[in-house]
């Protein structure tokens, strides 16, 4: 990234189905929404507030316009959005408060990255007194779409949290549920709409969104969320003054059923000593994360960079996926004095890290596994979908697993030895030897049977 520009402007009344946020108004209306902006725009520039009502009284709304630049000073990403938070927080006293952080007038947006076919592409936002958020958006061939938020607020700000009892930074990770929006196309929502996770609702609207802009024009091609499409034309109430009306009651829509996680793409990765390769893996991964509501992460081969040591007993893979997600296996060769030895898999450590600044938002590590064990020489597979638990509030799922970490020869996997998911031989002995015991078990009756009905045949004298 070698240029860009974020403009910050103030929000607009209007109707929404969040208390205190505001909606989008008309669809002509331009102050916060949108690529339609003049030349004349300079970086940073900042508008004047507009105090809007909300529940608990009158706060500040400000949207946030960034603009990245390529090399080549072409626009490669492109955002408007709007947004606040409520966030629910423990006071001194042991009383658990809820307090709303909006941006302020001097967001910045350190840290975005135009991203590429390799690189997710993230944009980052810095504001008030040590609070930041930021999204990573990953791409395939035809689609792009958010991967996760992270959102980090600071309890030293006593203008926000006046009395918390925890003090300094707190990060918290969420999954972003809107589905893939194609390539060369922009994805609008004027409503709002909520992500929540743990403590915090984040609440967003008038957002406009294209990542990997081809050919540096924002696209006129849009894509609208599910708020902005009702079923039937809204209807905008007249204002009335001095004039109380009596609250009406509105039937909440059915929530909609969270969309599954896909699978994890399957990733080759492989180490070398010198020239010559010493590690192979073939495997897709992905992170259950239990918060309050479970996480689940896939890591993006494309994104993903291997590390690690070889050596005669004990051999790491380390991968990293985006600075974002660093995942450990330790390796470990059984009764190495032996004449048949056997390796397994000792140990995996997960680190989330928050891409912005590097800070640890969580970390796992099992050190007491015993997996995946093989004879030496050969190689370890697993087509079926297996669970690794780290602790108890973190898992790795592994799918189409092969992976052979010692006496790799000539960059090829070694005979394999499957895991008992896949071997499906093992149901011809059973289903064999069940029938063989239902047999057996009918023989013995009818025998019994026989038995009794000829003994029944004789009479005593």
């Amino acid at each position: 990234m070698t240029a860009s520009e974020v403009f910050v402007a103030p929000a607009r009344p209007g109707r929404s189905p969040c208390p205190g946020v505001p909606a989008a108004g008309s669809s002509s209306s331009t102050a916060a929404m949108g690529p339609r902006r003049s030349a004349a725009s300079s970086r940073g520039r900042l508008l004047l507030p507009l105090l809007l009502l909300g529940v608990s009284g009158f706060f500040q709304s400000y949207a946030v316009e960034v603009d990245i630049k390529d090399a080549s000073n072409a626009t490669c990403l492109y955002a408007n959005w709007m947004m606040r938070f409520l966030i629910t927080y423990e006071s001194n006293n042991g009383d658990y408060k809820t307090t709303t952080l909006n941006l302020s007038s001097s967001a910045t947006h350190n840290g975005s990255v135009c991203g590429n076919d390799t690189q997710a592409a993230l944009v980052a936002v810095q504001f008030g007194e040590g609070h930041s958020w930021s999204i990573n958006i990953t791409k395939t061939n035809e689609t792009y779409q958010g991967d996760f938020i992270t959102l980090t607020y600071n309890t030293n700000d006593t203008a926000v949290f006046p009395d918390a009892k925890r003090k300094g930074p707190v990060t918290v990770l969420m999954k972003d549920p809107a589905g893939p929006v194609q390539l060369n196309t922009v994805f609008v929502c004027h409503n709002s709409f909520v992500i929540e996770a743990e403590n915090i609702t984040q609440i967003f609207w008038n957002v406009t969104v294209q990542a990997f802009v081809q050919n540096g024009t924002v696209s006129k091609k849009e894509t609208r969320c599910p708020a902005d499409r009702p079923t039937s034309a809204p209807t905008v109430p007249p204002t009335i003054a001095n004039v109380t009306t009596a609250p009406t009651t509105t039937a909440s829509p059915a929530p909609t059923p969270p969309k599954p996680v896909e699978n994890p793409d399957t990733g080759n990765y492989s180490l070398k000593s010198g020239n010559k390769t010493c590690f192979l893996a073939t495997v897709g991964l992905q992170l259950n994360v239990s918060q309050d509501k479970p996480l689940l992460i896939n890591i993006n081969p494309k994104t993903t960079v291997a590390d690690g040591a070889c050596g005669n007993t004990t051999a790491t893979l380390k991968l990293n996926d985006g600075n974002s997600t660093l995942i450990g296996f330790t390796f470990a060769v059984k009764n190495a004095s032996a004449s048949v030895q056997k390796f397994y898999l000792r140990e995996v450590n997960v680190t989330l890290l928050n891409r912005l600044n590097g800070s640890v938002i969580s970390s796992a590590d099992n050190n007491n596994l015993s997996k995946w064990d093989a004879f030496l020489g050969s190689s370890y597979m697993c087509r079926k979908e297996q669970t690794l638990q780290i602790n108890e509030n973190v898992q790795v799922h592994t799918f189409n697993l092969w992976i052979q970490p010692f006496l790799v020869e000539a960059n090829k996997f070694a005979t394999a030895q499957e895991c008992s998911l896949d071997d499906d031989s093992i149901l011809i002995p059973i289903v064999v030897g069940a029938a063989l015991a239902v047999l057996i078990a009918i023989i013995v009756v009818a025998y019994i049977i026989g038995r009794r009905k000829s003994y029944a045949g004789y009479q005593t004298l």
